[in-house]
């Protein structure tokens, strides 16, 4: 969040707006997992009436850069001042539908959450990719990263094939950027172990 254009006046405002406005009512439902959520219409309706009547007023712009989905939200102040605030995440697909999906997502989250409204986030899963962070994880290591790996695998005379294995992996060579620290790691414990018990 960006409150560098913030004033006295926009605060002053922003608190008397939060100290009014009611939670969102959670009239949606999700049709994956039969939850109720407050969509973004409620969020709108709930927060804007307040907002308008203490000088506040909501913008927000969404753009796609052809992986990320993001939504800027200002709120602005009669008088000038303004904050913003930046979401963004990888759409469950990069059609129009999901990219349109994330967006209302976005905005209902950024506007629930600059506001200070809560609204339960039961549709978050249909909008977003869930396999994003899985997906981070499998990142192949640099090849260097790998080389040195192995290097100190041969050092201690550890068997590869257990070693790819204790770290739930096909071979060392297919390392995820995810699990180098954990292979550093476990080879470390060997190696103290090797001293430990050569002392």
């Amino acid at each position: 969040m960006n409150l560098e254009h913030a004033t006295p006046e926009l605060f002053a405002a922003l608190a008397k707006a939060q100290n009014t406005v009611e939670n969102a009512t959670k009239g949606s439902v999700n049709p994956h997992f039969k939850n109720r959520y407050a969509d973004l219409a409620e969020v709108l309706n709930t927060v804007r009436p307040v907002f308008s009547s203490f000088g506040l007023s909501i913008i927000q712009n969404p753009s796609f850069d052809g992986s990320l989905v993001s939504v800027t939200t200002v709120l602005g102040h009669e008088k000038g001042g303004y904050i913003t605030a930046v979401a963004s995440c990888v759409p469950a697909k990069a059609d129009a539908q999901g990219i349109g999906a994330a967006t209302t997502y976005l905005r209902r989250y950024s506007l629930a959450a600059v506001t200070g409204v809560a609204q339960e986030d039961d549709d978050g899963q249909s909008a977003i990719n869930p396999v994003k962070p899985i997906a981070v994880s499998l990142v192949k290591a640099d090849a260097e990263e790998i080389a040195l790996i192995k290097t100190r695998i041969d050092a201690l005379n550890i068997d590869e094939e257990a070693f790819a294995r204790h770290l739930s992996i096909k071979s060392i060579s297919d390392l995820p950027k995810g699990k180098v620290k954990a292979a550093h790691a476990a080879i470390d414990a060997k190696q103290r172990k090797i001293e430990k018990e050569g002392a």
